[in-house]
């Protein structure tokens, strides 16, 4: 029993809680939840460890084993997700020192996002599907309150739908349980690889697992992501990042998990809709942001994008796709904080988003100019950048599939985001410079840092790849084969 599992839920949810308390000292704030994330990042990195020396590593709660009980299962996966995410919130929460504003600060924003932390760690760590959905809905509530904080017209207009989308797809989430339950009599994600595989998948077993599919599909924006333009182009720069950086990936991660671990017995059926969705995504997305001319729109149909791209190499159920869609989550979840953040910043400046409305940044900004263009090249999947790696192998693992028309479409609109994101830097950053000091809405001051090592790190996983690919192999292992995770969580007896 390894009780390091827990912490990285526990440890955001009791120092939000010691903030609300201490509600106007701004300063602790700020130290205690930067603590906080660091203290996850070094619990993620001893349980990486002790994952790769001893296998995957299971807490039951209250010593109830699975499958009566709760039980938190960490995995390769699970855990590098847990890791990512503890290091774009740190980068995220430095970035609103010095842009989220002090209204916003004394109104709780820290231990909220500290919360929304919390629940994107206990989606990713559970071992049931019922506290998956616990875990969705303390995250989906920390978001509500951020995607509104502040009540301008605008915020309120589009929280309104993102709530209302969101209450809708809960509902939904619960059915697909309760129906799911009513056939295997057990929640337990190991245990229902057992039932499902002995009961085989059929008809009504597959509806069931296209109903989940549907659910997770809207929470991760994966063809059904008419909510996502308006309601991640809305909130303060800092928000919309980690919102970019994290939230569309908890659906990814609950797609992977129950077509690899649960609904992996009729492929033929499960993953090809999943590549479909996949490809509609990618074109759907790709369109959006060639077509407009509004830098937050633009980088929010990058997410869109981003989305088909892992699920297409998950749709492939092939070796090397997968690893492909491991390697292409970890790039999204940090390229997506940046692009957001320095979007945002170049916005902070000008005061607009209109690329016609500026031009030539770079001369007064060139620190700013740069980290965009290597963002840019990053998110595109240029060499030797972080994109490129899970590019090649997704697009070798649908051609391996025979999902030639899916990795022929990834290819394309990997050319179409190239496009949509030099537009940017050609517009904002390149040519002669139309802002004056006079006319400079904002500074760069206290924002630079965050982006920076962001940009250091899209720049390390490209280039040290090597470095973190027994960890993702360890992660695809576990995804190809169940068994692993099966025998680990049923086959643990409390020792």
């Amino acid at each position: 029993m390894n009780n390091l599992i827990i912490l990285p839920v526990i440890i955001p949810i009791i120092t939000g809680m010691v903030l609300v308390i201490f509600r106007n000292n701004i300063w602790l704030h700020r130290f205690l939840s930067l603590l906080a994330t660091v203290l996850i990042g070094i619990v993620s990195v001893l349980l990486l460890e002790q994952i790769r020396t001893k296998g995957i590593q299971i807490l039951c709660l209250g010593g109830w084993e699975a499958p009566f009980g709760i039980t938190l299962v960490a995995d390769m996966l699970a855990v590098l997700l847990v890791l990512v995410t503890a290091i774009v919130t740190f980068c995220c929460l430095c970035y609103a020192f010095s842009s989220i504003g002090a209204e916003r600060e004394r109104h709780y924003f820290y231990s909220f996002c500290l919360f929304l932390i919390a629940g994107v760690n206990g989606a990713f760590l559970t071992g049931d599907i019922f506290n998956m959905f616990v875990c969705f809905e303390v995250m989906l509530v920390a978001s509500y309150v951020l995607i509104s904080l502040g009540g301008s017209r605008i915020q309120l207009r589009e929280s309104a739908k993102y709530i209302l989308i969101n209450m809708i797809s809960s509902f939904l989430f619960l059915v697909a349980i309760a129906f799911l339950y009513s056939m295997t009599g057990t929640l337990n994600m190991a245990d229902l690889s057992v039932r499902v595989a002995e009961a085989g998948q059929g008809g009504l077993m597959t509806a069931v697992s296209l109903l989940f599919l549907f659910v997770f599909s809207l929470k991760a924006g994966l063809f059904l992501f008419f909510w996502l333009p308006g309601s991640y182009s809305v909130p303060p720069t800092a928000i919309a990042a980690i919102f970019a950086a994290l939230l569309t990936k908890v659906g990814i991660y609950a797609i992977i998990r129950l077509f690899s671990l649960v609904f992996y017995h009729d492929p033929g059926v499960t993953h090809l809709f999943i590549g479909i969705l996949a490809a509609a995504s990618m074109v759907l997305g790709a369109m959006g942001a060639v077509a407009y001319w509004d830098i937050k729109r633009i980088i929010t149909y990058t997410v869109v994008v981003g989305v088909g791209f892992v699920l297409a190499g998950f749709a492939s159920f092939s070796l090397v796709g997968i690893r492909g869609s491991v390697y292409y989550l970890i790039h999204d979840m940090v390229v997506k904080a940046l692009i957001f953040l320095i979007g945002g910043t170049v916005i902070h400046l000008t005061g607009t988003g209109k690329l016609r409305e500026m031009s030539g940044l770079i001369r007064m900004y060139p620190k700013l100019g740069w980290m965009f263009f290597i963002a840019a090249l990053s998110v595109s999947g240029i060499p030797p950048l972080s994109g490129f790696i899970g590019k090649i192998f997704i697009t070798e693992g649908t051609f391996q599939s025979g999902y030639y028309w899916l990795g022929g479409i990834g290819l394309i609109t990997s050319l179409m985001v190239l496009y949509s994101v030099m537009k940017i830097f050609m517009n904002v950053f390149w040519g002669y410079t139309n802002l004056t000091e006079d006319m400079q809405k904002g500074t760069t001051r206290g924002l630079l840092l965050p982006m920076a090592i962001l940009t250091l790190l899209t720049i390390a996983l490209g280039l040290g790849t090597e470095g973190i690919h027994e960890y993702v192999d360890f992660a695809v292992e576990g995804l190809m084969n169940p068994n692993l995770y099966i025998d680990a969580v049923l086959g643990f007896k409390g020792q």
